[in-house]
Order: structure tokens, then sequence, then C-alpha cells
């Protein structure tokens, strides 16, 4: 499988003097997402759990919702041959393995997607699935809608220490300073998982796929701490896992509130040392009388 970092040679420039040295990046590769044999979406990640990010990703599109609507989850051979073969034929020799192209089967009676679906999709790193969906489409293919889910009431307190706990964690953004992260705490601030990627959207992908194969979906207890920004796509991924908090250190966009505001989802922005933007969802924040009487927000 691929690595996920790599090392380099770099000229090193530090107050006029140069030297070389090796340095570590953070590997990012092209995976190719498969469903039933065919394509379905290319995203680039950084390699490891790539079955979770393909699971997280059907998650996100509305294909499956429990770890018994997919079947099996495969590498496949000969990527670098041109023709697409299945994973027993590394065996055989068929074609070598890049283990860059996963294939989803659905279990039967599992419907496949429409037509429009079925779209050889490219996602990049940065962006993920962008205009994919309309408000409308996301509400409506929800599996678990998360204005019927229980409350979940958290003191913005809380919510402020997340960042650090999620920072600690990163092992990898340590050795490279390179890589987005998506964490999943409980109510009570424990992180209960956390993936790291080149793409902030398949880090989170990875944690909803997880969650999927272990049976732990919905997420409507669990709280979705994104390094960045607050993209219309990850609030589209956390609404489809019925998470009802999201998180993230930087700026929403736009459509990531209106999206918020449409599904019930308490988003949240800015969220650095104990100050926070709240877009959408503020009832869900444990909020005391004597801050909301603390005068007007900046």
């Amino acid at each position: 499988m691929g690595r996920v970092t790599e090392r380099r040679r770099v000229l090193r420039i530090r107050g006029g003097a140069l030297s070389t040295r090796p340095d570590t990046l953070v590997a990012e590769e092209p995976l190719e997402i498969r469903l039933g044999g065919k394509p379905l979406a290319i995203t680039m990640r950084t390699p490891g759990d790539d079955f979770a990010l393909a699971a997280g990703f059907l998650v996100s599109e509305g294909v499956v919702g429990r770890a018994s609507d997919v079947a099996n989850i495969v590498y496949c051979a000969g990527a670098t041959r041109g023709g697409p073969s299945r994973s027993s034929e590394v065996e055989s020799g068929g074609g070598s393995n890049t283990y860059n192209i996963v294939d989803v089967q659905l279990a039967p009676g599992v419907p496949l997607p429409e037509i429009t679906l079925e779209r050889n999709v490219y996602t990049t790193s940065s962006c993920g699935l962008c205009g994919k969906a309309s408000l409308d489409a996301v509400r409506t293919t929800a599996w678990w809608p998360i204005a019927d889910t229980p409350p979940v009431r958290v003191a913005p307190e809380l919510l402020a220490i997340l960042p650090d706990r999620l920072r600690a964690a990163q092992r990898v953004f340590d050795r490279t300073g390179g890589l987005h992260a998506a964490g999943l705490f409980s109510p009570e601030g424990e992180l209960l998982d956390l993936r790291e990627d080149v793409g902030r959207h398949n880090a989170v992908d990875k944690l909803i796929g997880r969650a999927l194969q272990s049976g732990e979906l919905p997420l409507s207890r669990s709280i979705l701490l994104v390094s960045g920004r607050a993209s219309f796509e990850l609030a589209q991924k956390a609404v489809m896992a019925g998470i009802p908090l999201l998180a993230a250190v930087s700026a929403p966009s736009s459509l990531a509130v209106d999206l918020a505001a449409e599904t019930g989802l308490t988003l949240v922005g800015f969220l650095r040392g104990g100050s926070m933007n709240v877009y959408a969802g503020e009832h869900r924040l444990d909020l005391h009388a004597e801050a909301m009487a603390g005068g007007p927000a900046r």
C-alpha cells in the first residue's frame, strides 16, 4: 500500500545560509472509487484507511447507511496496465496493484444509485465534491434527520478546548506540517476518533466510514471538529452521518451556513482560543445568562 509520508531533498535557506537536507512530506495519490465495478469518483488523498474512505463517501452520497449495506470492498489490480482487473488477479499475476483503486460491492437488495450519480467525478484534495447537490437534495436524502435526534447540549467552554486536543493527537502533522485533521468528540469532550488526510473532506469520510463499518451510525451524540474551513461538502457529510454539531477553526462558506439552517445542524466557525462564531443551531450550546448579556458580538 502507499506510504503516508515520503522523503524529498530540499534546499534550506535560513538567515542567508544555504544547506541541503531531507524533508518529510505528506503523500498525495489519487484514489478511484468504483461501485459494482463502475467508476464513481476519483479523489486525491493520503493513502491509508482507503476502505473507510470509500464507505464514508457512499454514506455522504446517501447510497448506504448501515454496515450490512456493503457486501465487500476490495482493491483492484492492474491500475497501471490500462484495464480494470479485480484484486484476485494480483495473486495470479494479472496486473500490478497500485492500491489506488477500490471497488465497493453493495449487498443484495441495496439499490444502486441513480444514473446521475454514476459520473466519473474528480474531486480535489481541497474542495471535495463541489456543487454536487442542492440543499433540498441533502435534506430529503438524509438517513437520520438531525432535527429529529435527541438534543445534545455543549458548553462553549468545552468547545474552546477541542482544537488543542485535536492538534495534540495529530501524529503525522507533527512530521509534515501538511495535513488536515477531522476529529469526533463526545459531548463531554472525549476524542473518539481522529483521521488525517491531505484533504479535509477525505478525513471526514474516513471517520464516517469507520463508524459505518463498526455499526456506530448515526453519530447523533458526536461533535465533528475539522481543521481549516467548513465548506458545504463538510456540512453535507455531517448531516448525512447524523452528526448534530460541526465546528471548524476557520470560516464556513455561505452555502454551508444555509445547509446548517435548513437541516438543524449546529455550525460553529472561527473556533480559536476562547472565541467562536455560531452560524446556526445555537440551541445546542449551553449559553450562560451572563454571557448572553455580555454585549454585542464583534
